[in-house]
């Protein structure tokens, strides 16, 4: 919470003291200064950070620290924008000097705060080691015996598949995991096998261990030994207990389960008294974090709980709801399956949303009113999850939120500002997470990485859903549960939190909650049509971040943009692609703090000079549907500019002045006349890379070469007005022109002969090859031994080949094909099947689909002779096959 805001405005003084002097003239000491008292509060918050969770006092000096954080950056930038406006006026003359507001802050705010922190810090005992990162589990955590028992739903594949490896033979201790995010039955299965006759029968000694979210060693080894002994165990050292536990264990055979293993150490902490050479013995435990389970038993796969059907979800709310099936008036059906709808196929959800029907359907059956009280629980039912007192997957939740580490939590709130049910890109969202100061920069990663590895780890802890990946496997897309979401939200508005706060429009054409002056709000997410937000009574020395996600581009008055840009002029991050804009808004170029910025027009085809002023961009996406953008700013001086993105073949300005470019990553598409020498060497970090235009041209560029940092290169072909067929291009480079660590690559409309790929096939590295609309044309393709000896993925999409020959020798670590609009290819390699895993073809042969089907079957007899995995290949059919 204060950590990374703290961490962001150090960075932010850093920057000015080593780009914008000119700026802060007369300053420079005071600011010294105030990044030194600024160190100290970061060093205090990251020994504390563990800590505060447990203590209030602690809690309530983070939020102080932070709020008085906010208090300086907002004087610092206030200055900052008046002084760029005034750089060419007389204001100047005006204002008051920024070393005199920087002192007066030091002296009457941060000196105090500092003295505060250093005497609590003295004071605080010393920490012994024994320390946990979790803390105590809630009482609402104990989960209630009585619901375990209670009539479960949807289990019985999962019930058979677990209780068939529990009786199943190994060389050694066997462990098995059930994963699945909170809420989703790990328990009630876990207990429901437990309880079964049959495990009864097979395991006569059964312990269970309710581990929560605090492990504590001895407490698991004298809940072990109460199964064998009613003796006193208390006295005992932790040693003794341990080797009486792993003695009693070695004995014969059991089934000890562990409930709720939240992290690594956890598991470390008892698999030491677990005998690993009883064969006889079995140990399951549930987990939400995938990694957790994965350490536990490297040679079984976690068994992975999914959620329930929508089928399944109504069934099991009847039953909550009316102890049957088939019992639900019809007029509440449709409402009832809006309301099952909400509880994105959590059992647990349902049960609690079950509860809540059941008691409204008894109060008013006689009134007659019951359809009412159900719509007023369909349009509340957030409100019932995060507030009723038999909230258990609020719970659940809120302990997997303070069981985070610190670098993820902000990360993980700060996913409530997409709409319920977005599917939100991961580019855009680890890009926004670098913009908002969230990331910090770890050793030998670039900030994208670190991004991305959050992103993952919230994955792992079933926090986040995986919504799209593509055929590599890499996520593209991800979801937020309901509940999660609204979970988000209810803690980010919190005061002492105040991470940002979502603006809702009610019936009543109100503000939910109301826009005013005095509301302290940093960020703001707008869901409702902007047309109607009262952009004039907001706070406009607060508000950093203003971010709109519709599912539909909408149209704005301009007047309505303009009034939001003139008011909040510290602006950080605006999110704009869903606003259609027919011109780019000239008073942007006002807001110099502006780190992340998407925009969206039709029309959009220039980029003012002025953009060049916004020196802490970061972000710059342009969606427009014009083939060109020209780019009259500078590129050279945008020092912190790190993705630069759109579709638009970019022209730059001729002007190169600066010596930015250091940190570009991402530089899409660029226009092949400004691919020169000078411009890679400016921009030698570059990971990414598109290129639109006449490529013939580019051919000439000696310098790719030099991009050891580049893995992805895109390659489109458009010479307008000529068409792209009569502009082909003869011949492709040698392999050493291309980027020494190229990975992925994509052509599109090259019409290249197909003796050329011989070039692509002597790229050592290279992964992943999409070639689209023609880029390679003619009527055979011949492939050699020993090329594209690292090639995953091959994508042909459109293309004229009737003939293709391969050897099972070529293509040796051929993942996935997909062929789409080879309307013309006569069959597929037969030979590819000994590597391949998955086929996907569209709008193809007959005779193609054939033998999609004879490499499906060669999959299938290698699988039989134990030569590949079972269900190892998978062939998908599309449309369009004669």
């Amino acid at each position: 919470m204060a950590y990374p805001a703290v961490t962001f405005l150090v960075e932010k003084v850093k920057q000015l003291l080593e780009y914008h002097v000119g700026l802060i003239s007369g300053s420079e000491n005071e600011l010294e200064q105030l990044m030194n008292d600024l160190s100290l509060f970061k060093a205090f918050l990251k020994d504390v950070c563990i800590r505060s969770k447990q203590d209030e006092k602690l809690r309530e000096m983070e939020r102080n620290i932070r709020d008085l954080v906010y208090l300086v950056e907002d004087t610092v930038d206030s200055y900052l924008t008046k002084a760029a406006a005034g750089k060419s006026s007389f204001f100047s003359k005006h204002i008051i000097s920024l070393a005199k507001e920087v002192k007066s802050l030091r002296q009457n705010k941060v000196k105090p705060m500092l003295d505060t922190v250093t005497t609590y810090f003295v004071s605080m005992p010393i920490d012994d080691g024994s320390g946990t990162t979790a803390e105590e589990p809630s009482p609402k955590m104990k989960m209630d015996r009585s619901i375990r028992k209670e009539n479960i739903f949807g289990f019985e594949d999962a019930e058979a598949t677990l209780t068939r490896y529990l009786n199943e033979e190994t060389d050694e201790l066997d462990v098995i995991s059930i994963v699945g995010k909170p809420g989703v039955g790990k328990t009630t299965l876990a207990w429901k096998i437990y309880e079964s006759p049959r495990i009864k029968y097979e395991f006569a000694t059964r312990i269970w261990v309710e581990i929560s979210q605090k492990l504590e060693r001895r407490h698991v080894l004298l809940k072990i030994m109460e199964r064998f002994t009613n003796e006193d165990m208390s006295s005992k050292s932790d040693i003794e207990l341990a080797l009486i536990v792993c003695a009693r264990l070695k004995e014969g055979k059991f089934l000890l389960v562990m409930d709720d293993v939240w992290t690594f150490e956890d598991w470390d902490n008892i698999r030491d008294v677990l005998p690993r050479s009883n064969r006889m013995g079995k140990v399951l435990i549930t987990c939400r974090n995938k990694k957790v389970a994965k350490v536990a038993n490297i040679r079984r796969k976690p068994y992975e709980l999914r959620i329930l059907s929508p089928k399944d979800s109504w069934e099991l709310l009847q039953l909550q709801v009316f102890g049957t099936l088939h019992n639900c008036p019809t007029e509440l059906e449709d409402i009832g399956r809006e309301i099952v709808s909400h509880c994105a196929g959590v059992p647990l959800a349902i049960g609690m949303i079950g509860k809540i029907l059941h008691d409204k359907f008894s109060e008013t059956v006689i009134s007659g009113r019951v359809r009412d009280a159900w719509m007023n629980v369909a349009e509340n039912i957030s409100m019932y999850v995060r507030n009723d007192e038999g909230d258990h997957m609020s719970s659940i939740i809120s302990e997997s939120y303070k069981n985070l580490p610190a670098e993820l939590r902000d990360c993980f709130i700060y996913l409530g500002v997409f709409p319920n049910g977005y599917e939100i890109p991961v580019w855009t969202l680890t890009c926004l997470w670098i913009a908002e100061g969230f990331i910090q920069q770890r050793e030998g990663q670039s900030l994208e990485e670190t991004a991305e590895e959050n992103l993952y780890e919230l994955i792992n802890r079933n926090l986040v859903m995986v919504d799209k990946t593509n055929l590599m496997g890499k996520v593209k897309t991800c979801r937020v549960r309901n509940m999660i979401r609204e979970f988000c939200n209810s803690k980010a508005a919190m005061e002492e939190y105040n991470l940002f706060q979502e603006i809702k429009l009610t019936n009543e054409r109100e503000f939910d909650p109301p826009v005013n002056q005095k509301q302290m709000y940093r960020r703001l997410c707008i869901h409702h049509h902007l047309s109607d937000f009262p952009s004039e009574r907001l706070n406009n020395q607060c508000v950093r971040s203003f971010l709109c996600f519709y599912k539909d581009p909408i149209d704005v008055p301009r007047e309505q943009i303009s009034a939001i840009l003139d008011v909040c002029h510290l602006l950080r991050i605006l999110e704009f692609k869903s606003i259609k804009l027919t011109r780019f808004p000239a008073k942007l170029t006002k807001l110099i703090h502006l780190r992340y910025i998407t925009l969206s027009g039709e029309y959009l085809c220039v980029l003012p000079k002025a953009i060049s002023d916004l020196w802490n961009l970061q972000t710059l996406l342009i969606d427009t549907k014009s083939r060109t953008l020209i780019m009259k700013a500078s590129l050279w001086k945008m020092i912190q500019l790190r993705h630069l993105k759109t579709k638009a073949s970019i022209i730059l300005s001729k002007k190169g002045e600066g010596k930015a470019g250091e940190n570009l990553q991402t530089l899409s598409r660029l226009s092949p006349e400004c691919c020169t020498d000078d411009l890679f060497n400016k921009a030698h970090n570059l990971k990414k890379l598109g290129i639109r235009g006449g490529l013939v041209s580019l051919l000439d560029v000696k310098s790719l070469d030099k991009l050891e940092c580049l893995e992805k290169l895109k390659l489109l072909n458009d010479a307008f007005p000529m068409l792209v067929s009569g502009n082909p291009l003869i011949a492709l480079p040698k392999p050493n022109w291309f980027p020494p660590n190229l990975k992925r690559l994509t052509l599109s409309a090259t019409y290249l002969d197909w003796k050329h790929m011989s070039t692509l096939e002597m790229i050592d590295t290279l992964e992943v090859l999409k070639l689209k609309d023609n880029a390679f044309v003619g009527g055979a393709w011949e492939t050699v031994s020993g090329g594209f000896p690292c090639l995953k993925f091959l994508l042909i999409a459109t293309t004229d080949l009737v003939s293709w020959e391969s050897s099972d020798d070529h293509f040796p670590a051929l993942k996935n094909l997909v062929l789409k609009k080879c309307e013309k290819l006569n069959k597929i390699p037969v030979g590819l099947a000994k590597s391949l895993k998955v086929l996907v073809i569209e709008h193809v042969t007959r005779s193609v689909v054939e033998s999609a089907r004879e490499i499906e079957k060669k999959n299938k007899d290698m699988e039989v002779e134990g030569k590949g995995k079972p269900g190892g290949f998978k062939l998908s059919v599309g449309p369009g096959d004669d």
